[in-house]
């Protein structure tokens, strides 16, 4: 008798557990989409004055939510910690202007590119010795450590310096604590639109453009494909002219 009461339980333990963490079915059982991201990234993911969570990528995330027929839930994290955070389950998906790259493939999986943007170099006005990225052999370089553009620079000779992401790397050049960053074309294009006389200029651009992705946990394409799906209706419904056009003035998906 007290055998079969522990296989009930057992039974009943299984039948109440949730899907494999961060599937399709999971979201779907929960309600909600768990979405990382740094909110201290703008125009992709930061707080207006009012304290809202706000940006490019928090729309596209409430979009793509929304068509999955669920609600959005934001979790907020530093840059060098969410990919980290994603396999501790701590969200469903990071979108967070997350490069595609092969290393990172590896580990996770992606949706379809949402953005493309490229690299710039930032340095200080009146900077006469960095001018392209072959000169930053010996420099020191404000980056988040496991950013893209972190490994750029460190690639291109810079010593890094670690910061939490772009407005702290954009400060330290600013104040001299770093001679230059590599970092997003867009981001830095929407700083300069609010800072207009802020002492800093990109004073180089990589030749290609990267690409953005929505990244989950490995092993879930029923996730991917719908995540893909409602991207794809984003696009062809006008939404994702809107949000671009509201950030960027222009299409950013090419």
């Amino acid at each position: 008798m007290k055998k079969q009461f522990l296989a009930l339980v057992s039974l009943a333990i299984v039948a109440a557990a949730p899907a494999s963490a961060g599937s399709l079915e999971d979201i779907k059982q929960s309600g909600v989409f768990r979405v990382g991201t740094e909110g201290t990234y703008a125009p992709f993911t930061y707080h207006d004055a009012s304290g809202k969570l706000v940006g490019f990528d928090v729309e596209i995330g409430e979009e793509v939510a929304r068509r999955l027929g669920v609600e959005p839930q934001f979790v907020e994290g530093k840059w060098d910690g969410l990919i980290a955070g994603l396999s501790a389950d701590r969200y469903d998906a990071v979108i967070n202007q997350v490069g595609i790259t092969p290393e990172r493939q590896q580990r996770f999986d992606f949706s379809d590119p949402y953005i493309v943007s490229k690299a710039v170099l930032i340095v200080k006005d009146g900077n006469e010795e960095i001018k392209g990225f072959e000169d930053l052999e010996g420099k020191r370089a404000a980056q988040s450590l496991t950013s893209n553009y972190g490994k750029m620079a460190e690639k291109a000779g810079a010593t890094l310096v670690a910061t939490d992401g772009f407005d702290q790397s954009i400060q330290l050049v600013i104040t001299g604590r770093a001679d230059a960053t590599v970092n997003d074309s867009l981001s830095f294009l929407d700083f300069k639109k609010q800072q207009p006389d802020a002492p800093v200029n990109a004073v180089a651009a990589e030749a290609q453009a990267a690409a953005s992705g929505i990244i989950v946990q490995k092993g879930h394409p029923d996730l991917v494909a719908s995540i893909n799906d409602a991207l794809k209706d984003i696009k062809a419904d006008g939404t994702y002219k809107r949000i671009s056009d509201k950030y960027f003035g222009e299409d950013v998906s090419q």
